[in-house]
């Protein structure tokens, strides 16, 4: 009898290596992962896998780019740039759209506006790949009087923020970076050297 030495792909359905390939792509999904999340769905009942796929398809069907701030929203302006009752004097500038959820869960209460990511020579992105020069003409009427850059604290995101405060330099509005630092509950002796510095040059009179 002849034995045929498969490899371990070989033992899987084609439909099967597709799905772990296609969630592989995904950002933050590794390889055991994706394969963990396919192997969860053979198993569960079709109908959560419809779920899935239909929530997937709803959401690329339903959701726009808000032609003001450009974050994703199911309406043209979005509920943010709608509501009147926020402080319209202050706009933040984030990477992406989780960075918006991420300060509203820290109770901010004025507009943002969304770049879609962040300068990266290596990537070849640069300031006319981002939402850039949109943010030009909402500081023309003189009623933002401050623009807080909120760029996460990398390289990039640096590089980022110090294009768009040369930027808005010559315009008179007050532009200011988010402070970094310890985080909350952190300990001094687990602090690298930079975010120790950062927490230095951020210091307020107590």
């Amino acid at each position: 009898m002849i034995v045929l030495q498969l490899g371990p792909m070989a033992t899987i359905p084609k439909s099967v290596q597709d799905l772990i390939e296609a969630l592989e792509r995904l950002p933050g999904i590794g390889p055991k992962t994706a394969q963990r999340l396919t192997y969860y769905l053979l198993h569960a009942p079709k109908e959560e896998a419809q779920a899935l796929s239909s929530a997937a398809l709803n959401m690329k069907e339903k959701t726009i780019i808000c032609s003001i701030c450009f974050n994703i929203a199911e309406s043209n302006p979005c509920p943010i740039c709608n509501d009147s009752t926020r402080d319209r004097s202050i706009i933040a500038i984030v990477e992406d759209p989780l960075d918006v959820l991420a300060l509203e869960k820290a109770n901010f209460k004025s507009l943002y506006h969304v770049l879609h990511g962040v300068i990266s020579p290596l990537e070849n992105i640069g300031p006319d790949q981002l939402h850039i020069k949109e943010l030009l003409p909402r500081l023309k009427d003189g009623s933002v009087k401050e623009v807080i850059l909120a760029t996460n604290p990398t390289m990039e995101g640096e590089a980022t923020a110090m294009y768009i405060q040369r930027l808005l330099s010559p315009l008179g509005v007050k532009v200011t970076r988010i402070a970094r630092g310890l985080p909350v509950g952190g300990d001094l002796e687990y602090a690298d050297e930079t975010t120790l510095s950062r927490a230095l040059e951020g210091r307020k009179e107590y």
